[in-house]
């Protein structure tokens, strides 16, 4: 099983489900588009919809804007930075260094902007996002970041696989999602084993992804979604769920533990 949720494979997507995911994808300048909008992309009238009411935020700048605040006011646990020698003694040589950072760069970009988007559409279904605010000026967008493919679960080896799961289960509920960057650092085992030994002993992680969580509500508080189109009324709560779901498992946990990740790895 490779997702827990239900969710379109990037590679499978048809019609304007593949034009959405490939205009998230230029918007974001990352090379995989986060699982929340997969999911939505099952639920009736849920992804056009949600992208349609965020869009104009993200080409505007307004969530980079508010992503990087609750990037800044984040409190994020304390790991050691890894030595470039201590992953080159792991087989991780400098090339491979270089596309795990991006990586994780990828998803420092991503994740918080997910959040926020998210807060604003929680409070689009609560019907107090208020009236749409005008698009300012489009901003260009941030340098591209090639990413590899999601791996699947089954195409890994049987411990890569098991070791993807435990690193998800840190600071997670009982049945978390599965986040998509630890699929994608499986592409280099040595640095997941690295990973959980700098993240396994945190305390106090649902605290802290908790306090994330509502920085990007208050952050979302002043942005309006655009009035584009309407969500039928009957996909209303499998929408709300799923904003909830993700939201609170596994988009505020990857905010806290990729960012501390990222500040662990060589400048």
């Amino acid at each position: 099983m490779s997702d827990p949720v239900a969710a379109v494979a990037e590679a499978s997507a048809t019609g304007e489900t593949a034009a959405i995911f490939a205009d998230i994808r230029a918007v974001y300048g990352v090379g995989v588009v986060n699982l929340i909008w997969r999911h939505l992309a099952t639920l009736p009238g849920a992804l056009p919809w949600a992208w349609g009411a965020v869009r104009p935020l993200y080409v505007d700048g307004r969530i980079a804007r508010e992503a990087a605040a609750v990037r800044a006011a984040r409190r994020l646990p304390l790991v050691p930075v890894l030595p470039p020698e201590v992953l080159a003694a792991a087989g991780l040589d400098a090339t491979a260094q270089a596309r795990i950072t991006a990586v994780l760069d990828a998803y420092e970009r991503t994740n918080p902007m997910a959040l926020v988007a998210l807060a604003v559409l929680r409070q689009a279904l609560d019907g107090g996002a208020g009236q749409a605010a005008p698009a300012g000026p489009a901003v260009p967008p941030e340098a591209a970041i090639p990413l590899p493919p999601l791996l699947r679960l089954e195409a890994m080896a049987p411990e890569t696989a098991a070791l993807v799961l435990r690193l998800n289960g840190l600071g997670a509920g009982p049945e978390p999602i599965l986040a998509s960057m630890y699929r994608t650092l499986a592409h280099w085992p040595p640095y997941l084993a690295l990973a959980w030994a700098q993240l396994a002993p945190l305390g106090g992680l649902p605290a802290t992804i908790a306090e994330v969580l509502a920085l990007a509500q208050s952050r979302a508080a002043g942005l309006h979604p655009a009035a584009a189109v309407s969500l039928p009324e009957a996909q209303r709560p499998a929408v709300r769920a799923a904003i909830d779901r993700f939201s609170g498992d596994a988009i505020a946990r990857m905010v806290v533990l990729c960012g501390t990740l990222r500040r662990a790895m060589p400048t």
